[in-house]
């Protein structure tokens, strides 16, 4: 396949889905916005994925490459191309899809389980997903579920975390990708100590390893599936 990904910040890259998507056949390109604004011819793309960053689908104003971003997303989706979005990437597609986004009650950063819905556990793409499984939160905005899409499922902080649209349209509000490295990058560039929640975490508790190789386990085998 030919898989292109969309990085918002430097500090948010594929992570372990990197490893993944250059598996012999694949082919992999990016459009980095922090550095250029460059997107590409949209019938060579198999796959899309949008990663996340700490920014919000309403900072059009001030991101001059947003509304072009959002387009091709939409472009992406009525083409039938698989399209993957992680974090704010999900928060963009269930845009593009005319839901509302909006701040959560909570924020969640930290590792912490998710459940899944009735239909998460009948949807073969999320069959290695275990109900309870701990993946990695950070965000404060939510968004409401597309219309025809499939809910996935919620955590104890946030209702929406995974949706299925149209069959080949995955959203994920949670990070299955994130690596060691990855977890350090992000409490370098977006943690605030002072700030203190239910759903926050402690660095230390940030930078425990013991769910990584699970998650970036499942997001090979779903990626594989879709």
């Amino acid at each position: 396949m030919n898989i292109h990904y969309f990085q918002h910040v430097p500090f948010e890259g594929l992570g372990s889905i990197e490893q993944w998507a250059k598996k012999p056949g694949h082919k992999l390109t990016a459009t980095r916005f922090y550095e250029d604004f460059k997107l590409p011819f949209i019938d060579i793309c198999d796959m899309l994925i949008v990663m996340g960053g700490p920014m919000g689908v309403e900072d059009e104003d001030s991101l001059d490459w947003m509304t072009e971003e959002k387009k091709f997303i939409e472009r992406a989706i009525v083409r039938g191309k698989k399209v993957v979005g992680i974090c704010l990437g999900a928060q963009l597609i269930a845009d593009v899809l005319g839901s509302r986004i909006y701040k959560n009650k909570d924020k969640e950063i930290g590792w912490m389980p998710i459940q899944l819905t009735e239909a998460g556990k009948k949807t073969p793409l999320f069959s290695d997903v275990t109900d309870g499984q701990h993946v990695l939160h950070w965000h404060g905005d939510t968004f409401d579920l597309p219309n025809g899409a499939i809910q996935l499922a919620s955590s104890e902080a946030c209702e929406q975390q995974a949706f299925l649209y149209d069959g080949h349209v995955l959203g994920l509000q949670f990070h299955l990708e994130a690596t060691e490295d990855s977890v350090a990058a992000m409490i370098q560039n977006c943690y605030d100590s002072s700030e203190k929640g239910k759903y926050i975490q402690t660095i230390e508790q940030l930078k425990n390893e013991d769910h990584i190789y699970r998650c970036n386990k499942l997001a090979d085998k779903i990626l594989t599936k879709l």
